[in-house]
């Protein structure tokens, strides 16, 4: 009997949806840092034994849409709630789990079979962590409910334990040798935005959006060149800083990631050009990927 099925991630911003992620998938295929909306796009992570296939998607934290580009993140975790076989749903020891009311009522009337993951355990008492279990028994009681701390990958094979109990039966999705759905142009995006978030503060790494303009692969090296799209003229001079000292740590850390993703050399060329209000542009939102497939 062989079992295949979709288990989408679903939460709050910086309750550790990633990080779980990269762990039960055991590749670092969603950018992770402590600022919030790290994921946009729905990143997709394929994990296969013998005898089953976990299809897992990794989607935006939930939150109130302030202009076109959080509808649209919002969309992918809507989306993802639909189409579930299996949800993960992650809360945390600290957040405060009250403003999700309308995802948790959907998540319950799809009658879709869910695990509340409870991430860093590491951060609380056993008397505190008894307490949020016994709260979201209450909102969830047909719910499953799993403490982990993904970081530590502590509780990883409880939660994978119960993903396969309920993991329907069927063949696979994709090739037993497929990764993720992605492609290696997205992945070198996902690692120069989150350079950009670990460099820039306030606004700016929430103005900004990567594209790849091109991308060679040769036996030895991989040749990228890609352009930094901002919201306004004055954030270009930011982004590029005093005689382009920001931009060159941003591509220099960047270029080191991409060398150990892809195990290989990377010449990486980077360009920042203003795109007026990109993130309320329906037309650039579509350009950036930023449609349901």
């Amino acid at each position: 009997m062989h079992k295949s099925g979709f288990v989408n991630i679903i939460g709050n911003p910086n309750v550790g949806k990633s990080t779980l992620m990269n762990a039960l998938v055991g590749e670092r295929l969603s950018i992770i840092t402590s600022k919030a909306q790290t994921t946009r796009h729905r990143i997709m992570g394929i994990v296969n034994g013998d005898d089953f296939q976990i299809v897992y998607s990794d989607t935006p934290g939930i939150l109130k849409p302030a202009y076109k580009l959080q509808e649209k993140m919002m969309d992918f975790v809507t989306g993802a709630v639909d189409d579930a076989d299996v949800i993960l749903y992650v809360t945390d020891t600290v957040e405060d789990s009250s403003r999700q009311d309308n995802i948790i009522e959907r998540i319950i009337r799809t009658g879709i079979p869910t695990i509340v993951v409870i991430n860093k355990l590491d951060l609380t008492t056993p008397e505190r962590l008894q307490e949020i279990a016994s709260r979201w028994a209450e909102r969830l009681p047909e719910a499953v409910i799993i403490p982990c701390s993904a970081k530590e990958k502590a509780g990883i094979a409880g939660v994978l334990a119960a993903i396969l109990e309920r993991l329907p039966e069927g063949e696979p999705f994709y090739d037993k040798d497929t990764l993720t759905d992605k492609t290696l142009r997205f992945f070198a995006s996902e690692i120069i935005r989150e350079k950009i978030l670990l460099n820039y503060d306030k606004e700016i790494p929430y103005c900004c959006e990567i594209e790849i303009d091109s991308y060679k692969e040769e036996p030895t090296i991989d040749r990228i060149s890609a352009t930094i799209y901002v919201s306004r003229q004055s954030q270009k001079g930011i982004v590029i800083g005093h005689k382009g000292e920001r931009l060159k740590r941003v591509g220099q850390q960047a270029r080191l990631d991409m060398e150990q993703f892809l195990g290989k050399k990377v010449f990486l060329q980077l360009f920042v050009k203003v795109q007026e209000d990109w993130r309320n542009n329906t037309r650039q939102l579509r350009r950036f990927g930023y449609e349901q497939e």
